[in-house]
């Protein structure tokens, strides 16, 4: 059985919406679209070629989709180790309207997303990996579908978009598996889910 594996872009004040250029999503009047690009040092791209050797299949949604969808097809060279995989590779789309996906290996899931994503890990040799997806990644947490996230935290704050752990959260736990920073000031750690957290206080007991 494959794990879900959720790799996402932030902001130091938590915003996931369109790090890769200005018309990624604009949604809300978001205009400040394409934040991450002016730190994709060798570092930063050394780490995604990592993760992406680990794909066994990829699980987006409808917005990422057709973002990739508009892009990585082109990208023909069968030693781009980000292409190879996302060209060859299994891709799932959680969607209730798209209908007739061009991409070739794509496959539109819908109705009941914690069936859907559990059968999806349980065939899936490898990882089941997430990029993005800022709206689906919420609904798999609430879910409690995401088995490991690498956070990449970006060295900017924006004061305004999409933030990935917003008011209303599931509250979460985590464990610290690895980490790294780039030479351009990413953070990169990497966390397993680990249930619900654990509470406790510094006050001194009262018999102290």
């Amino acid at each position: 059985m494959g794990k879900l594996v959720l790799t996402t872009f932030v902001t130091l004040d938590g915003v996931y919406q369109a790090p890769g250029g200005p018309r990624e999503d604009t949604s809300g009047g978001f205009e400040q679209g394409g934040w991450s690009v002016p730190y994709g040092d060798e570092d930063f791209g050394r780490f995604v070629t990592e993760v992406f050797d680990r794909a066994g299949a990829f699980l987006l949604g409808r917005r990422t989709y057709d973002i990739f969808a508009g892009y990585w097809p082109k990208m023909t060279d069968p030693a781009d180790p980000i292409a190879s995989r996302l060209n060859g590779l299994p891709k799932y789309v959680a969607s209730s309207t798209l209908t007739d996906p061009a991409w070739q290996g794509t496959t539109v899931i819908g109705g009941d997303l914690a069936k859907e994503v559990t059968a999806l890990k349980e065939r899936t040799a490898g990882e089941l990996q997430v990029h993005g997806s800022g709206a689906l990644a919420r609904s798999l947490f609430a879910q409690d579908l995401v088995d490991t996230v690498h956070l990449l935290t970006f060295p900017v704050v924006l004061g305004a978009g999409r933030r990935l752990f917003a008011e209303g959260a599931v509250p979460t736990a985590f464990i610290h598996t690895g980490g790294r920073v780039t030479a351009a000031g990413v953070s990169i750690q990497s966390y397993d889910v680990a249930g619900r957290p654990r509470y406790g206080s510094y006050e001194l007991p009262e018999d102290a």
